[in-house]
């Protein structure tokens, strides 16, 4: 059973730098792509940063500039470096994964991590 666990939320003022953590039990090699989500309260769930196998990334608009997504592949671990942020930013950040085997597409899901920006 894979799992994704996710840590390093908190509350952090406006402005200030938060890293938040997706500890992977299986290897990331099995993975297609890693990515970050983030959903607040009676809004979908958005998608805030993801990284393909190979390395290519992609941010959501919003975060542009901002945020940084990594991997450390001898951990099984990815990263979302977030920096200089707002108020907007303010959600529960979910660590994602996509598998695909034999053109079956299998998602896993951390359990989520609270982010708070607030003075």
């Amino acid at each position: 059973q894979v799992r994704l666990v996710e840590s390093g939320g908190g509350l952090v003022q406006p402005g200030g730098s938060l890293r938040l953590s997706c500890a992977s039990s299986a290897s990331m090699h099995s993975f297609n792509a890693m990515g970050w989500y983030r959903q607040v309260p009676g809004k979908e769930r958005e998608l805030v940063a993801v990284m393909i196998d190979g390395g290519n990334t992609n941010y959501a608009d919003s975060v542009k500039g901002r945020f940084t997504i990594f991997r450390d592949m001898a951990k099984n671990t990815i990263y979302l470096q977030m920096n200089s942020l707002k108020s907007e930013d303010t959600a529960v950040y979910y660590c994602h994964a996509d598998q695909y085997y034999s053109g079956t597409y299998n998602p896993f899901w951390g359990q989520g991590t609270q982010v708070t920006v607030s003075s």
